[in-house]
């Protein structure tokens, strides 16, 4: 674009939302050139920080009519590259849009703006008495609007569901700055097509979510936390499908295999939490109201698996920082991505019935093709959601033919190539594996709708 043509598109900016909002600083640029992925870190042409949702959607209105590509940026803690500009993009972060609006502490529900960060909300409603169940490794940096275009899942969704399970009502601005509010309250509403859905979990194509009304949970008094060593998945479906049926407290269940506690020790220096080593390993969490009766009945239903001999050995912790330290294991991945950068990182969705055969192959079509790398295995057993972390890659031709392969098993294996960190731009070209052609066309059809001139986070999601 002209240099002329960027001035003009300055000052309407500028205009629009004070010199303040609006950045061609090289040094806010580079802190705003790419998210936690892989995906090339490119600086945007200019960066966006507005401060309310009103200036969101100002900024869009003119951006609109000067045509001109946008990237919409929440904590940059995404793993697809959705967040990442590409050439030419000006960069709209939602990072000062953060304030907490409005608090029902009868009904428990929340109103924030989309750039609060997880973990000051988590934080907050805590203090208040009540208890927001969404929990991600990223809570300190990542922004509930980012959550919410994700649809982010986390380890309670066994009991709490996933992002879309959590709001009542979202406020988007449109492509064209058109402001759409649909900030209901109520957890009954049927009064027509819910069009919130539309923009959960669609990666902000659609629109930019600028804010949210959020279902609370009261607050747990208790929380119990178990370490459950097992000599094989279809053991674990066992102990998960009992620990459902007896405890209704029960909130997370992450799976581990031995390669991927292996690795955790290593790189954490940690300490084995056994005295031998077992195929696979339960983190068992429960969140109830009373401390006596949650534990007892988690002890005599481990107790019960000890004695049949779905698992063969266990750890309860006996404290606040016991459990702490048994969830170290399972809270690595932040270490271990970076470790094993160029890596190939998968976050797939695999029916229940189909998980161990597709872990095995997969390990057995790795580690011949890829002997000198790492492959690790591990995730939210009780909703399918298995992760796959596989590197390092120096050649992107192995790194492709490593994706090829997982998704084209996930694709056999009737699961979805996303489960909760999306496609952004590093799974778009895989997106035909979990998605079918007339799917995909009345997605192009929505996004021509909404964005008819293309300018929200093209090339996002699908081309």
């Amino acid at each position: 674009m002209h240099a002329q043509d960027t001035d003009a598109l300055h000052l309407a900016l500028v205009e629009a939302l004070g010199a303040d909002c609006v950045s061609l600083d090289a040094a806010v640029a580079e802190a705003h050139a790419g998210d936690w992925s892989d995906a090339p870190r490119m600086r945007p042409r200019m960066t966006l920080l507005p401060r309310t949702p009103e200036d969101v959607a100002r900024a869009l209105r003119v951006l609109a009519k000067h045509r001109q590509a946008v990237v919409v940026q929440g904590g940059l803690t995404g793993l697809t590259g959705g967040a990442t500009p590409q050439a030419g993009e000006v960069a709209l972060s939602l990072a000062r849009v953060n304030a907490i609006e409005s608090f029902d502490r009868i009904g428990g529900t929340l109103t924030v703006q989309a750039g609060v960060p997880l973990e000051q909300l988590q934080t907050f409603v805590k203090a208040e008495g009540w208890f927001f169940p969404l929990d991600l490794g990223a809570r300190g940096t990542c922004q509930i609007g980012g959550n919410a275009a994700t649809n982010a899942g986390g380890n309670r969704v066994i009991r709490f569901g996933t992002m879309r399970e959590l709001i009542l009502g979202l406020e988007v601005a449109l492509p064209d700055g058109t402001m759409l509010s649909m900030m209901n309250r109520v957890t009954k509403n049927t009064t027509g097509v819910d069009l919130k859905q539309l923009f959960i979990g669609s990666e902000g194509m659609l629109g930019v979510i600028t804010r949210i009304v959020l279902k609370l949970e009261p607050k747990p008094s208790t929380a119990n936390t178990a370490l459950c060593a097992v000599a094989s998945f279809d053991d674990a479906a066992r102990l998960l499908k009992y620990l459902r049926a007896r405890l209704a407290s029960l909130s997370s269940f992450e799976l581990m295999w031995q390669d991927f506690m292996s690795a955790a020790m290593d790189i954490a220096h940690l300490k084995a939490p056994f005295g031998d080593a077992y195929p696979a390993y339960a983190l068992v969490e429960t969140l109830g109201e009373s401390d006596d009766d949650d534990r007892r009945a988690l002890e005599q239903s481990l107790e019960r698996m000890l004695e049949e001999g779905i698992v063969q050995d266990v750890i309860i912790a006996q404290t606040i920082d016991h459990a702490k330290q048994l969830w170290a294991y399972r809270e690595t991945v932040g270490e271990l991505l970076s470790k094993l950068k160029p890596h190939a990182a998968f976050d797939i969705g695999i029916p229940m019935d189909r998980m161990e055969r597709l872990v095995e192959d997969a390990r057995a079509s790795l580690s011949e093709r890829f002997p000198q790398q790492t492959h690790l295995f591990f995730g939210h057993l009780g909703d399918g959601n298995l992760h796959l972390l596989s590197g390092p890659y120096a050649d992107a031709t192995d790194l492709l033919q490593v994706e090829e392969l997982i998704y084209a098993a996930v694709s056999k294996a009737e699961g979805c190539i996303s489960a909760e960190h999306g496609i952004g731009v590093i799974k778009g070209p895989f997106l035909h594996y979990s998605r079918s052609e007339p799917e995909i066309e009345l997605m192009k059809k929505l996004k021509a709708l909404l964005d008819p001139t293309g300018i929200l986070n093209a090339g996002r999601v699908m081309k």
